[in-house]
């Protein structure tokens, strides 16, 4: 009896076994398919399931339900060009030398996309580029909606924005083929109000094709830059007498940052008036709105292909924005509400409705992906020239719960105005031109309101984080290092 028993297990997995052979089917999971979506210019406090109770934004709310948040998640440098291309590297803009806009990396980087497709991935490019070369060269094999600048010859003059204001952003920017040689102005010009349909519409026609194998699509948002158009159906989704203006604003900012009588910040008229900033504001949520529907059409089209539930969604932004805060209005500074950024990660290997508090930068983005799928990440040149890791760090041992953080501390920077170090609990900023700290408690202190540089109680503690943040600006090479720390 017990032999037949026997038989009768072996033949039922024998059985098994020829019915997987014979459908393609293996007991070994496909690898993931990766989703990462960034937004642009969006600030951290703008997903209502992570405490706005404003703004509406059902599909990012059901990521994070779904997934994982990494709540103090920072872009390392302030501007797009610079911080996409940390998450295109895995490295310091210093290691790079791609610090502002321009600048390719040196031979010998391997591209984020590049691993993934060395590690057996179909690598993908949607919407916006802001760095130098196309896509193809960082790896990329296919693109859609590939929105990149065209030149002078595309201007339109005369273009206003929501409030009337003249556009200077995005001003010649087309969509355009792989190569650029062709150009497809019917698609629209600069920014329009629908143009996150479009990328939108270029991922799902990329996810619905046939895949051989798992895909790398990375999608890149214009929204909520500026210039802020009204979208189509969200003329009156945000009333500007009901907004709540950010706990920090102020009319003005109370000393050159560095960036004072720049593009951005003249995108709103000194002083800063509690009208101007909920007007602005109103449109921005509308634009994030419109933006959270198309994130909800490309995680349905992932649903309807079948690919959802073996898909890791991450969805990020290149950084914030200040949107009157500190009586600021673009991104080139380095608070809170603009280094940080959001930070939803979720699909297979993921735990749910997790939040964590673990400092992450956007250059980990790039290791955590292929920790998650299983690809080696290979080494790059150092400033030296000698190949080693990059310095992006994967943040999977606190998602598995290894680990409580991968960065005791983390480090900002903007050009030679800026430079920042931040811990659990304090944050550090120093403005190298004008020989300016600034000190914040950030568990009491979070929007960064009550500055304690010069309280001689904290004393210590500010002369422990400069030093620290001398130390990481000579390891770096940082050209702005220097000894102001000895003697404040």
């Amino acid at each position: 009896m017990q032999k037949l028993q026997m038989l009768q297990t072996l033949a039922a997995v024998l059985l098994v076994a020829m019915l997987s052979f014979v459908s393609g089917k293996t007991s070994e999971a496909a690898p993931p398919n990766v989703l990462l979506i960034v937004s642009d210019d969006q600030r951290p406090d703008t997903i209502a399931a992570l405490g706005n109770d404003v703004i509406r934004t059902p599909n990012l709310d059901a990521l994070v339900r779904n997934g994982s948040v990494f709540t103090r998640a920072i872009c390392a440098n302030p501007i797009c060009t610079p911080s996409r291309g940390e998450i295109l590297s895995g490295c310091s803009g210093f290691r790079t030398g791609v610090l502002d806009f321009g600048s390719t990396p040196p031979t010998g980087f391997v591209p984020f996309a590049e691993t993934m497709q060395r590690g057996g991935y179909e690598t993908s490019y949607v919407g916006k580029w802001h760095n130098k070369g196309r896509p193809s060269d960082y790896g990329y094999q296919n693109t859609a909606g590939l929105f990149g600048s065209g030149g002078g010859k595309w201007m339109k003059p005369n273009q206003v924005d929501a409030h009337g204001v003249p556009v200077t952003g995005y001003t010649g920017w087309i969509f355009q083929s792989s190569d650029g040689k062709e150009k497809y102005p019917e698609l629209g010009v600069g920014l329009t109000s629908d143009i996150s349909e479009k990328f939108a519409d270029a991922s799902i026609k990329l996810i619905e094709q046939p895949h051989g194998k798992p895909f790398f699509m990375h999608v890149n948002f214009t929204a909520p830059h500026d210039p802020l158009l009204v979208p189509p159906g969200f003329e009156n989704a945000y009333d500007p007498a009901t907004m709540p203006l950010p706990k920090n604003f102020r009319a003005s900012h109370p000393f050159d940052h560095g960036n004072q009588n720049s593009r951005d910040e003249s995108l709103l008229p000194l002083p800063r008036t509690a009208k101007d900033v909920r007007e602005d504001l109103a449109v921005y949520y509308a634009v994030i709105s419109h933006l959270d529907q198309q994130v909800g059409r490309i995680l349905q089209s992932l649903e309807d292909s079948g690919q959802r539930d073996n898909t890791i969604v991450i969805f990020t932004s290149d950084h914030g924005l200040a949107m009157g805060s500190h009586g600021l209005r673009g991104k080139q500074n380095i608070y809170e509400h603009t280094m940080n950024v959001p930070m939803l990660i979720s699909g297979p290997g993921v735990p749910k409705n997790q939040r964590f508090d673990a400092q992450m930068v956007l250059r980990d983005l790039y290791p955590t992906v292929c920790d998650l799928v299983g690809i080696p990440v290979p080494n790059v040149p150092d400033v030296d020239g000698t190949l080693t890791p990059i310095d992006g760090r994967s943040v999977v041992p606190v998602l598995r719960g290894e680990q409580e953080h991968v960065h005791e501390y983390v480090f900002g920077y903007f050009r030679n105005f800026q430079r920042m170090i931040r811990g659990d609990r304090w944050k550090l900023i120093h403005y190298p031109q004008i020989d300016k700290w600034q000190l914040f408690d950030l568990h009491n202190d979070p929007d960064e309101r009550n500055d304690l540089a010069a309280a001689p109680q904290h004393a210590q503690t500010k002369m422990q984080l400069q030093a620290k943040l001398r130390q990481w600006q000579t390891e770096v090479g940082d050209p702005v290092v220097d000894d102001h720390s000895e003697r404040d």
